[in-house]
């Protein structure tokens, strides 16, 4: 698993893109993981380097249950390019990434090509009420706070139209740590940058979802004053995770800025490496994948370099189905030819594809007819197996 070993905290992350491409680096929100970034790396990835990483106390970096800042998140930014051995990055960061991101490109401006900053704030009212949202989180848990937070999160039409969407980003909320979530409510509450960021020199672009309650566009507007000759830009129909429920908006935003920097194509055309790899990475996890190629031989490597150019940038790159559909697909056919390690694999990205649990039943049962019963009886097991005894 890719760890970087910082003064005290171990950071998780993941880097995907050709090795002499410019780097940009992603800084995720209060209660998310890197892969809130998943639609952004697979916009990008064929043309830049990408790196996103979980902040201390979320996901798999380690949870440090005691009070830090912004400031030492900016540092442990700094840390991770520094043992990665990257000197410059375009920078990307929402909510308290985007915090972040203010943070580093005041302290460290010649390490900034250019920022942009997503549904943040320089200062975030009041101090009492982020130290009682982290009481709270302590005594309760942060399964207390979901609602209120998938309701500033996301506008009630996506709720409605798109659940499947929410449900992910809700289910990785509660799995988050109640002391990191703590400790990150802490350094919020205690932030001011208002009066450091007019020291940031990279060209800035701002971003602002049109009705986010969080950190409304006032707040943008506010930055916008702050930071010289920053640029701002609101997408509509978008709450507070623009980067999730407005992903092309974003990506346009994002590819149309850095585009003054030096269009790039994607490279190799076609099949693309690296935007397969990053396919690959959204719908089986980064853990799965990092462990293949991390695990793949030599002699294995052009293996590994094939499934991603062609089964995850040919197939499932191809927008003509939905994930969804792919991943209907993709368990029928394992329940036919009685695939159990293919078909294990791809059962709980089904589920976050949008595959609901009376899709799956009727989906095994259809398979006892084109298949045959002991291939729909093993694949119960199987699914029983990986997904527990409710689904037995």
């Amino acid at each position: 698993m890719p760890l970087m070993n910082l003064r005290d905290v171990n950071l998780f992350y993941d880097i995907t893109g050709p090795d002499d491409a410019p780097v940009v680096a992603f800084s995720n929100s209060l209660g998310t993981t890197l892969e809130m970034w998943d639609a952004q790396v697979r916009a990008l990835a064929g043309c830049y380097r990408c790196l996103r990483y979980d902040t201390r106390g979320h996901g798999r970096s380690a949870v440090v249950d005691e009070r830090f800042t912004i400031a030492d998140l900016a540092a442990d930014l700094a840390g991770l390019l520094d043992g990665l051995g990257i000197d410059r990055v375009h920078l990307i960061g929402l909510s308290l990434g985007g915090m972040t991101a203010q943070s580093f490109a005041a302290r460290y401006p010649d390490r900034v090509e250019s920022l942009i900053l997503v549904a943040t704030a320089a200062y975030m009212p009041t101090q009492e009420s982020w130290e009682e949202r982290a009481a709270t989180v302590r005594s309760r848990g942060v399964g207390s706070l979901v609602d209120s937070v998938m309701a500033r999160w996301f506008t009630p039409d996506t709720v409605a139209l798109c659940p499947d969407a929410v449900s992910y980003v809700r289910e990785r909320f509660l799995e988050t740590d109640a002391r990191g979530y703590a400790a990150a409510c802490h350094a919020i509450g205690a932030m001011d940058l208002r009066s450091e960021i007019g020291a940031i020199r990279a060209p800035t672009l701002l971003v602002a979802g049109e009705e986010d309650p969080a950190t409304p566009i006032e707040m943008a507007e506010e930055l916008s004053s702050l930071i010289p000759e920053a640029e701002l830009t609101v997408i509509p129909e978008a709450a507070h995770l623009v980067a999730v429920e407005q992903s092309d908006a974003l990506n346009e935003a994002i590819l149309g800025f850095l585009e003054q920097f030096g269009k790039r194509e994607i490279v190799g055309g076609g099949a693309s490496l690296p935007v397969g790899l990053a396919t690959r990475k959204s719908v089986l996890g980064v853990e799965h994948v990092q462990r293949s190629l991390d695990s793949a031989s030599e002699f294995a490597q052009p293996w590994q370099d094939f499934i991603s150019r062609y089964a995850w940038g040919e197939i499932w790159g191809d927008p003509t189905l939905p994930w969804k559909t792919r991943s209907l697909v993709t368990l029928s056919i394992m329940v036919a030819l009685h695939r159990e390690e293919e078909f294990k694999l791809h059962l709980k990205p089904a589920l976050r594809n949008g595959v609901t649990r009376d899709e799956l039943r009727a989906l095994l049962i259809q398979a006892s007819v084109y298949a045959g019963v002991p291939a729909a009886n093993a694949a119960f097991r199987w699914t029983r197996e990986v997904l527990g005894e409710e689904f037995g």
